[in-house]
Formats: structure tokens, sequence, C-alpha cells
């Protein structure tokens, strides 16, 4: 690799909790001179917040942050077709900045961070952003991945529980397809994305579901049972953590029959 190829490191910082920092993230992030972040508004200044905490425990060399305005993107598309138009134009458009960003503000040879919620690789943009941009070939860099805890992992670990069950599946999928991907042959279903509370539409099905919502973060909700009994309480706690947060993140465990008397 030439010594004056730009590097830059996605790293993943967990799904909240800077204890869920692994140690290759942390040496990463001190071999980093500079951060990207996106942000994504007032109401979610408090993530920012917390990067910003998470480097000042880890790091005591200098370092900078560079800001930029996540693009908007179009949530109104509802049909499949819309939906994967709309993110692609918006992963378009965030490619644009990171482009700009790590043109202007990394120096060649020099390396520079992209601290991400989770991990990369689960339901993330980065590393689509980053192959658009070197599909266009307008800046060098090589690029390097440090995998974190997932929302998805925090989710189990609190509510103690194994993600799957002895010969069955498990599948991720996002909210807007639940309705597609139940029941998941005999499997079970862990949601992510879902603003459309597409759980409330499986209630009489004899389903469990383990919620959680800012996993690994102070304001930590956790919510187990019968579908039937707590579908109304989870979808007041989200609206309540809403009007509070401004924002909300969650990922749930829907399961058939759990075993043993889970719960």
């Amino acid at each position: 690799m030439s010594t004056q190829e730009r590097r830059i490191l996605v790293i993943g910082m967990g799904a909240g909790d800077p204890d869920h920092l692994t140690l290759a993230a942390v040496k990463a992030m001190r071999r980093a001179e500079v951060f990207f972040v996106l942000g994504k508004g007032r109401e979610k200044e408090s993530l920012t917040r917390l990067r910003r905490e998470i480097l000042d425990e880890h790091l005591s060399g200098p370092y900078r942050i560079v800001e930029a305005a996540d693009p908007w993107r179009d949530r109104a598309q509802e049909d499949r077709a819309g939906y994967t138009s709309a993110v692609h134009d918006w992963r378009r458009r965030r490619a644009d900045v990171c482009e700009r960003l790590i043109r202007e503000e990394l120096a060649p040879g020099g390396t520079g961070a992209f601290l991400v919620w989770g991990d990369p690789a689960l339901y993330d943009s980065t590393l689509a952003v980053l192959a658009d941009i070197r599909a266009r070939g307008t800046v060098d860099f090589d690029h390097e991945v440090v995998p974190g805890i997932s929302s998805v992992s925090a989710l189990a670990a609190r509510h103690r529980i194994t993600l799957n069950r002895v010969g069955r599946p498990v599948r991720l999928t996002p909210g807007r397809r639940l309705a597609e991907d139940f029941p998941n042959d005999d499997g079970d279903l862990v949601v992510m994305l879902d603003a459309q509370e597409a759980y409330t539409r499986l209630t009489g099905e004899g389903v469990w579901i383990y919620w959680g919502a800012y996993l690994g973060t102070p304001d930590e909700i956790l919510v187990a049972g019968p579908l039937d009994e707590v579908a109304e309480r989870i979808t007041r706690l989200r609206a309540e953590a809403r009007a509070r947060h401004g924002w909300i993140m969650d990922t749930y465990l829907l399961r058939l029959q759990p075993e043993g008397g889970e719960g």
C-alpha cells in the first residue's frame, strides 16, 4: 500500500453502552486522527454527544471531529420498489457528503474513522457508501472494518436468552417485511427498523416477544411476554419514549411457543 493512500476505519461502537466497546475498537480509534460524523438533527444530538464521550474516555492524544449534516431521506415510500429507490438515492447523496469529507479533511497518508452504532455489517449504510465512493475513483483510500456488538446481541443478552433454538433457524428482517416473513418455518424472527409497529398485527398467533429500546443506554427499556398481553404496553412505551427523546431505536425477537417457560 502506498504511504500516501488514505486509510478509513469503520469501527463498530456497540449498541450504546460505552463498556461494549471492544479492545479492537479502542485500538483502532487510537490510530485515527480525524473522526467523521454525520449529524441527524437536534433530536439525536445525544448520539453525537455519546460519541464524543467515548472518544474522550479512550483517547489521550489529539484528534479532530468533522461533522456534516446527514442528507434528508424520503421515508414516505410504501411499496418495495419505491422504498429501495429512496434508500439508494439517500445513500448516493450520503456518498457525496462523505467523499467531500474524506477528500478535504483527511490528508493523503492519513487515517480517518467512522464510528458506527452496533455492527457495521448489520443494517448500516457506511460500507455501501464507501464502496460507492471507491467506485467513483475520485479519491484514493483503503478501508478496514472493526466489528461491534449489535443491538441484536445486546437484546438477547439483556433478556438472558439465546437467539436461536436447537435445530431451528432464526431470521433477521425489517419491520416493513414482517407480514411476509411470518411465520419463519418454525423458527424465530428478529425484527429491526419497525417504525410502523408491525408486531401489533400478529396478536392472536401465540407469539412471544422480547423487545428492547435504547439498548445499552441509561434510557434502556425492556419488555418480554406473550404478545397478546404486552403489545399495548410496548406501543404505549414507544409513544412515551419517542415524545420524550424525539426518536426511538428498538429491536425485538418474535418466538413461537417458548421453551421451558421463557420470559
